[in-house]
């Protein structure tokens, strides 16, 4: 309705209306009086009111520049602020909201509702400081219910069902109309699989189309990556209120997440064609718009799709790797996933973000919905700060996780798993003990083992998710070497029984989580424990040492080098201690031990490509074409990108050591790498494929190379010889 009209019948009403009265329709599902009531608002005298009626019927803009009056009108009033933030918050401008609330606190000092305000916003960020801001609000109003429902929001998010009851019926016990409160005590049960009528029941009562309950409760599914059940509970939210706009974005959100473009579409533009421009609608309608630059290839069992602009060169090693691993779990898992693995690889980190917009305690480089893995290309990222092969394999550990526990497994296992997953593949792989994790363990951080998913959810301090990854996948390290594989595979089998962490380990275990916890520490400090310790010692030590290759004292590096290095080994970012060996033999003229160092690094996980490109040209000058040619290998599964120089060289490594199906990766990967010269490009690929015993293949890559140069006598030599045989 334009907004002209509004204010015509609106100057009609001949009766006064309160904003509390115009409230209380709306959360009783009265639809029509809410209306009328809203509309009766805009009429008053107080721009403060007009602005609650323009709000109330969703005219936003006329609300803002109504709350900007009011707030002229009356330059300290803190109230009209924090409405107007509360406003802002529904309109998701969470900075524009914050800002007023700040305010708000700046002229009335611990104002409740602008602390609770600020608990909001914080709590769409999942930061711990929330749970703090909302009990001071509660605090300064006891009465506050808002701020109490938020409470047992967070902690359910936090997978804490006992406190959430708890801070649930405390809001209850304020208001028996919590309807957010009730939504809670409902959710807890749906998560555990019980009907949650009692709670139903309350709510539909009070409210006959309170679809926003249904919409929570498939929030708290979501989180948990029970997404298929999450979207049916919002369709149950649209069908009782089909102008649940929020609703309608998530769905339409999470079912582009399990690769229903179509229906998500639907769901999008309905949102977006009502106002409802959310970052996660717009994002993710441009990055759905965004789906005709990608190439599709398919197996029986994988569904890769790659940006046009490198499909070509990454295919093959993505498909190659994606196989591999699905074979390689199948196997250790004991099961077949039910469709084709859908693998989308993102050159640009911005669209892979909109995958995982909203969700808490993701990894930066990958993420699993289902059979969907969606996750950074090579090409994204800096090289030599990602690879995407442990990433690959990290994420496809979800897969088979989520499908062989129904989605029904603790957030710590399922990423213990998948960390175990990536170095159990290869050592080499996975990452390595950071500084934040040194600093967690030195500061006895680490999280009891039946509350470690607190760690991926709600941080207490800035590295926590990164820790708690890390300490997740050594517990799974610690249960394997321990009581091996098998137990796990018995672990993962009482999560998919619906059985929490403390009874899965009772049972599994033969212990208390408690006596767990002790017993892993003591395994931990044995692996950890020296490089904890000396990690200060490394540290101020490592700085000498830059300063002393600086000043071209290689012989005090060499010395000082080597007295530290195995206190931190896992150290191979920049400034480590291998490269500077390296270099400061290199120097020296000792070739030999410079490629030892660098041969140390790349065993132990180093990176960089540049670096590993160096140590397979020393290798190869000390005629170890093997060790040279796995050298360069490493560099595959962190850089492959647009590299011929790479790709040649290690294609004729692969046919000097008799291995004509890797040169036949290396070669296209260096014919789809754009080469300077395409015809000996194609006459090596030529060579590989005939290597291979694959001559038709190696007929049509002679002819591409005669196209371009057709005078090449060797192209010519080598296709006559395959014609005549």
């Amino acid at each position: 309705m334009k907004l002209l009209t509004l204010l015509v019948l609106a100057s009609a009403m001949n009766w006064a209306a309160t904003v509390a009265e115009c409230d209380g329709h709306r959360k009783h599902g009265r639809k029509q009086p809410a209306f009328d009531c809203y509309l009766a608002l805009t009429s008053s005298k107080d721009m403060a009111v007009v602005a609650e009626g323009f709000w109330g019927l969703k005219q936003f803009k006329a609300a803002n520049d109504a709350f900007r009056k009011a707030q002229d009108a009356n330059p300290k009033s803190a109230d009209v602020r924090v409405r107007w933030g509360m406003m802002f918050l529904e309109r998701f401008q969470k900075k524009d909201a914050a800002d007023l609330f700040t305010e708000a606190l700046e002229l009335k000092k611990d104002d409740a509702r602008a602390l609770l305000g600020l608990a909001i916003v914080a709590s769409e960020s999942y930061e711990e400081k929330a749970v703090e801001t909302a009990r001071e609000a509660l605090k300064q109003d006891p009465k506050l219910v808002e701020a109490q429902e938020l409470l047992a929001r967070m902690a359910l998010e936090d997978g804490n069902e006992t406190l959430a009851k708890e801070e649930a019926d405390k809001a209850i016990a304020m208001s028996a109309e919590a309807l957010n409160a009730l939504a809670v005590r409902a959710t807890i049960e749906w998560l555990n699989d019980r009907p949650g009528t009692e709670w139903s029941d309350k709510i539909l009562k009070i409210n006959p189309v309170y679809g926003q309950a249904w919409a929570l409760a498939a929030h708290f599914f979501v989180i948990n990556r029970r997404y298929e059940e999450g979207i049916l509970l919002y369709r149950k939210a649209i069908a009782m209120e089909p102008e649940l706009w929020d609703a309608k974005a998530e769905l339409g959100v999470n079912l582009m997440r399990l690769g229903r473009d179509k229906d998500a579409r639907e769901f999008l533009e309905d949102a977006y064609s009502h106002e409802y421009k959310s970052a996660s609608v717009v994002n993710t309608l441009t990055l759905m718009d965004s789906y005709k630059n990608f190439v599709r290839y398919q197996t029986p069992v994988t569904d890769v799709r790659l940006h046009k602009k490198e499909a070509e060169l990454l295919k093959p090693f993505f498909e190659t790797e994606l196989l591999r691993a699905i074979a390689t779990y199948e196997k250790k898992y004991k099961m077949k996933l039910p469709n084709a693995v859908r693998l989308e690889v993102y050159p640009d980190h911005d669209d892979f973000a909109v995958r995982t917009m909203g969700l808490p305690g993701l990894g930066a480089l990958g993420v699993t919905f289902g059979t969907v893995v969606a996750m950074d290309s090579p090409s994204g990222r800096k090289p030599g700060t990602f690879h995407w092969a442990s990433t690959l394999w990290h994420e496809l550990n979800h897969v088979f996780v989520l499908t062989a526990t129904e989605h029904r497994v603790p957030r710590w296992f399922a990423e213990g798993m998948a960390m175990h997953e990536e170095t159990a593949g290869n050592p080499e792989w996975g990452d390595r003990l950071d500084p934040g994790a040194i600093d967690a363990i030195k500061k006895k951080k680490l999280l009891p083992i039946a509350t470690l998913d607190r760690g991926f959810v709600r941080p207490s301090y800035p590295n926590q998710v990164t820790v708690s990854f890390f300490q997740a996948g050594k517990i799974c390290d610690y249960i394997k070497e321990r009581w091996g594989f098998e137990k796990l595979l018995e672990m993962m089998r009482g999560f998919a029984a619906r059985k929490t962490t403390v009874v899965v380990v009772e049972e599994a275990l033969k212990m208390k989580p408690e006596d767990f916890d002790k017993d892993f520490m003591v395994w931990l400090d044995k692996q950890v424990g020296k490089t904890v310790a000396g990690y200060d010692e490394w540290r101020k030590n490592l700085k000498i040492i830059a300063d002393n290759f600086k000043e071209k004292q290689y012989d005090e590096v060499i010395k000082k080098s080597k007295a530290i290095r195995d206190l931190y080994p896992d150290y191979v970012e920049a400034g480590n201690i291998y490269e500077f060996l390296a270099d400061s033999y290199t120097e020296k003229g000792d070739k030999a031990a410079a490629a030892k160092e660098l041969l140390a690094y790349a065993k132990i996980g180093g990176r960089n490509p540049a670096t590993l490109k160096r140590l397979g040209k020393l290798l190869e000058e000390q005629g170890n074409p093997k060790e040279a040619a796995a050298a360069y290998e490493r560099i595959n599964y962190v850089y492959p990108v647009q590299d011929e120089e790479l790709h040649t060289r290690l294609g004729l490594l692969w046919l000097e050591l008799k291995e004509p199906s890797k040169a036949v990766l290396e070669f296209s990967a260096a014919v789809a790498s754009k080469p300077m010269d395409p015809t000996v490009a194609y006459f090596n690929l030529a060579k590989a494929f005939r290597a291979a015993g694959r001559k038709d293949e190696a007929r049509d890559n002679l002819l591409s190379a005669l196209e371009s140069a057709p005078g090449f006598k060797p192209a010519q030599k080598m296709l006559l010889e395959l014609t005549d045989k």
